[in-house]
């Protein structure tokens, strides 16, 4: 097994390769991680290993001593075959759920699908210009030692979203108005052309929390056409999630200037919200002018507004301005909703009451969850 990829920097690979040189048609059992069943980095591994599935069971990480993390250790029995001509190819296992007392508490399956399916590649890119994008570390800090990347043409926003299954959806999914370089990698630019897939892939990989068990999984291509209603839905669920980092912020300096951020994602009109001065881009207003929300969409939308109405009816303090670059009339969710909380805390004004917005967002939340194993996204 000379071509195994990036899976031979696993010790247990290791071991399974020797094994299959040394003992071509041994029964195996072991216990590891299901990396080398569905992880993308083990694809090439899982071309030349010959092995049929005869069963198995996982359990919580946690079952074992030392280890840290929420992951599924497997304890699973295969008869290789590597001697033989004809492939048996591991397309999906079905294993036990076992808990730390060793009681079946439920089953899971575990597939190994090509890439070409993998939601991470359904998103085309567009092509960046030739002029430097500003690097961000979160919504309005510069990165300190980023690599220089391009920008591009048209864009409104950038979407991150690196590593493609549910344990690092989590901490990798995010949207920036200049290209974010804090992570691994793994993004492209958004434009409104693709703003609606952006606002899926950002969805479908935030709404379902990873546990112990799924947290292996990889996200899908959806199964059929997607309706104007779930492209919308999804559109407002992530306007107005934590990791919505767009924002509007003048004076960042890096590479020798200064430079600002224009923030695109602004679903409401300057009168709206009381702001005092012309957002610079109208751009959201007019993407949604001919959309029909649904009415759990409209209620989170309502709930925003008037949170943005608060956040415009006073002026922060220095320190609030300052460390949220508080400059702009076109201020994003990001700077609003910290401005707010850092505002209450202080005590200067009437605490803002988020609980209509947050229940407002939970029943859209409710709602989209179960689409994302409905459509295709996650089996």
């Amino acid at each position: 097994m000379a071509n195994m990829g990036y899976a031979s920097k696993e010790l247990f690979v290791q071991f399974l390769a020797r094994i299959s040189t040394e003992l071509p048609t041994a029964t195996l059992a072991m216990f590891s991680k299901l990396k080398y069943v569905n992880a993308p980095n083990f694809a090439k591994f899982r071309t030349d290993w010959h092995a049929a599935y005869l069963g198995g069971f996982i359990v919580h990480s946690k079952a074992f001593d030392g280890l840290k993390g929420d992951f599924p250790i497997g304890f699973l029995i295969w008869k290789t075959n590597q001697g033989s001509e004809r492939k048996i190819p591991i397309t999906e296992i079905a294993v036990e759920v076992l808990d730390k007392k060793a009681q079946q508490i439920g089953a899971k399956r575990f597939y190994n699908l090509p890439t070409s399916t993998y939601l991470n590649v359904w998103m085309e890119k567009p092509e960046p210009n030739m002029e430097l994008a500003l690097p961000l570390a979160n919504a309005v800090k510069v990165s300190g030692n980023p690599r220089l990347k391009r920008s591009c043409d048209a864009m409104v926003g950038y979407l991150y979203a690196s590593n493609n299954d549910l344990q690092h959806a989590g901490q990798e999914t995010l949207i920036t108005s200049s290209i974010y370089t804090g992570g691994n990698g793994g993004g492209a630019y958004i434009t409104a052309e693709n703003l609606w897939q952006a606002a899926v892939i950002f969805t479908m990989r935030r709404v379902v929390k990873p546990t112990w068990i799924n947290d292996r999984d990889q996200f899908l291509q959806p199964i059929g056409d997607l309706t104007a209603e779930f492209r919308t839905d999804c559109l407002m669920w992530m306007l107005f999630n934590g990791s919505n980092l767009t924002a509007g912020a003048n004076g960042l300096e890096w590479n020798g200037k200064q430079w600002s951020l224009v923030n695109h994602f602004i679903p409401f009109t300057e009168t709206e919200v009381g702001a005092p001065d012309r957002f610079e881009s109208d751009f959201m207003v007019q993407y949604l002018a001919d959309k029909t929300l649904t009415s759990e969409a409209q209620a989170v939308l309502d709930a925003g507004r008037t949170l943005w109405q608060a956040y415009f009816a006073h002026t922060d303090v220095r320190t609030v301005r300052d460390e949220y670059k508080l400059n702009r009339p076109d201020v994003g969710w990001y700077q609003i909703r910290n401005a707010l909380k850092a505002r209450s805390e202080g005590g200067d004004t009437a605490p803002v009451n988020f609980a209509p917005f947050e229940q407002a967002y939970q029943a859209l939340t409710d709602k989209l969850r179960p689409m994302v194993f409905q459509l295709g996204f996650l089996r």
